[in-house]
């Protein structure tokens, strides 16, 4: 699988990355519903033997649970794979509340816990999760810069920043990535952001360019309806209604595009967000092999102007029925 540069760094990552929310489970505020370690470590393990050198956590995905499910799978091959973790999201004991800190004190914490979970001694790319609390951005990445320092960590990206909070940090130390949302139905980015990390070096990491599962062209209304209380997406807007028929409308005449062109939906969606040179990656979520199988072969993929066009199309059509 071809590999793209992380802004200034030397980590060199597969345009496709493996995602371990769901990993996490179900039994947390923002679990993605029960799932099995088992099928989570074969995931994992299908995922490099198709090339793919990196795998996303978070300490708080599953509290902590995600993270030593990658321990698990990575034993005794650590030096074939990429890690990425983040911090900045806390929690005390079995509650579901979850804490936001970017206190010092609290990310040294984080990362020995996380080096502990994953079974490692030093992570590859530490993120800081959400800018949140504001005012400890400051103090939050100035511990992180002395993280890199002390070889805890070998580089420090952002996730979810503002170009404001982005310009705010960069003035403390480089910084190696940002993680934002970014699909064919989320495109904030654009605006922006992904010009001034395109200027500053910051290599650009695509979370939930399938929207949540949405642009795998799997999800109905009934779908929808019936997803469990545990599954965070069951109360976003992009799957209620009135968005939900404007999405599933789209995602009909994108189906089309991506039939016409012998592909799925997951993988047209895949290849658009990777059209961007600044964008480093893509992660893409799995809960089996299977699932892993099908989005690695977007990391092979090109579109043509003319895809791209009736791509445009199509997105232009759901922002004027929203």
């Amino acid at each position: 699988m071809k590999t793209r540069k992380l802004g200034y760094s030397q980590l060199h990552l597969t345009t496709i990355g493996l995602g371990t929310w769901a990993m996490g489970g179900g039994d947390w505020k923002f679990g993605w519903g029960p799932q099995d370690d088992m099928a989570s470590v074969e995931a994992i393990h299908s995922a490099l033997d198709l090339g793919i050198n990196w795998l996303d956590t978070a300490a708080i995905y599953g509290h902590g649970h995600a993270e030593e499910v990658v321990g698990r799978a990575i034993k005794g091959i650590r030096n074939e794979v990429i890690i990425a973790t983040k911090c900045g999201r806390v929690w005390e004991g079995d509650s579901r509340e979850i804490g936001k800190s970017l206190r010092a004190d609290s990310i040294r914490r984080e990362v020995e816990d996380s080096l502990r979970r994953l079974g490692i001694e030093t992570i590859d790319l530490y993120q800081i999760h959400w800018p949140e609390p504001d005012e400890e951005i400051e103090e939050g990445w100035a511990a992180m810069a002395q993280l890199v320092k002390e070889g805890k960590v070998r580089y420090v990206g952002v996730s979810n920043f503002s170009l404001d909070q982005l310009k705010r940090a960069q003035r403390i130390h480089p910084i190696t990535s940002l993680q934002p949302p970014y699909s064919m139905f989320r495109r904030e980015i654009e605006e922006e952001i992904m010009a001034y990390c395109g200027t500053n070096q910051i290599g650009i990491i695509a979370y939930s360019p399938m929207q949540a599962g949405l642009l795998t062209g799997k999800f109905t209304k009934e779908r929808a309806s019936g997803l469990p209380d545990s599954d965070w997406r069951s109360k976003h807007p992009f799957f209620m209604e009135p968005q939900l028929s404007v999405n599933l409308q789209a995602i009909e005449q994108l189906k089309e595009i991506a039939n016409k062109k012998n592909v799925t939906l997951s993988q047209l969606s895949l290849a658009w967000v990777l059209r961007n040179k600044e964008v480093t990656s893509a992660i893409v979520g799995a809960r089996n092999p299977e699932q892993i199988e099908e989005t690695a072969k977007a990391g092979y993929m090109s579109l043509s102007k003319e895809e791209m066009d009736n791509i445009e199309q199509v997105l232009g059509w759901r922002i004027k029925n929203l």
